[in-house]
C-alpha cells in the first residue's frame, strides 16, 4: 500500500460551483482551501501561478475558502466579497486584487476592490447582504472540515491532500506523479 493512500480525500469533489481556471475535465486537479489573509496563501500564490502556467489547459485550479476568522477577523468579509464577485463571473479578478492588497485590507478597501471590478455594484450589495455569498463560503468551510482541512493554504492535489512543500517543483511532481500512480 502506497503511503498516499491514507491521506484524507476531497469529500466535494470539483463541481460547477467551484472556481476554477482551467477545465474540470483537465489531467490534473489542484484545490486550495485558503484564507484572504492568512501570509502563507499569499505566498503559495507564486506556485500556483507558475503551474498554471507551465501546466496550462492540463491542469484545473479550484480556490475554496477556508477564512479563519480567529486569526484574521476580516477573512470572512474578504470570502464573501470573492464569492459575491464570482456570482457575476468576476471571482478571480476579485481574488488577484484581494491577495495584492492583503496588507491594507479593511472593510472598505474591500468596497474599493469591488467598485474598481467591472460588476455591477447594486447586486454585489444585494448578494452579500442576502446571505448568497456566505452560503457559498459556509460550503467551502463544510466540505474543508469534512476532509480534515485545519488551516489555510491547504492542497489536493488529484483528490488528495498534499503533504509537504507547496513550492512550484514539490507541487508538479506531485501532480504528475500522482496521476502516474493512477494509471499503472
Amino acid at each position: 500500500m502506497d503511503e498516499n493512500d491514507e491521506l484524507p480525500e476531497l469529500v466535494l469533489p470539483m463541481e460547477s460551483r467551484d472556481n476554477c481556471r482551467g477545465s474540470p475535465s483537465a489531467q490534473y486537479s489542484l484545490v486550495e482551501y485558503g484564507d484572504y489573509l492568512a501570509p502563507h496563501s499569499r505566498h503559495v500564490r507564486v506556485a500556483v501561478i507558475e503551474l498554471v502556467q507551465e501546466l496550462g489547459n492540463h491542469l484545473c485550479f479550484v480556490f475554496r475558502n477556508f477564512p479563519q476568522p480567529g486569526l484574521h477577523p476580516l477573512s470572512r468579509p474578504a470570502a464573501e466579497a470573492a464569492e459575491a464577485a464570482g456570482l457575476q463571473g468576476k471571482f478571480w479578478l476579485m481574488h488577484d486584487r484581494l491577495f495584492s492588497r492583503q496588507d491594507e485590507l479593511s472593510g472598505e478597501v474591500i468596497r474599493e476592490i469591488a467598485r474598481g471590478l467591472p460588476v455591477e455594484m447594486k447586486r454585489f450589495e444585494r448578494d452579500l447582504s442576502s446571505g448568497a455569498a456566505a452560503r457559498r463560503v459556509e460550503e467551502d468551510l463544510e466540505s474543508a472540515e469534512g476532509a480534515g482541512v485545519g488551516a489555510a493554504p491547504t492542497f489536493f492535489v488529484n483528490g488528495r491532500l498534499r503533504v509537504g512543500q507547496y513550492e512550484f517543483l514539490p507541487l508538479l511532481k506531485a501532480l504528475k506523479g500522482s496521476r502516474a500512480e493512477d494509471t499503472s
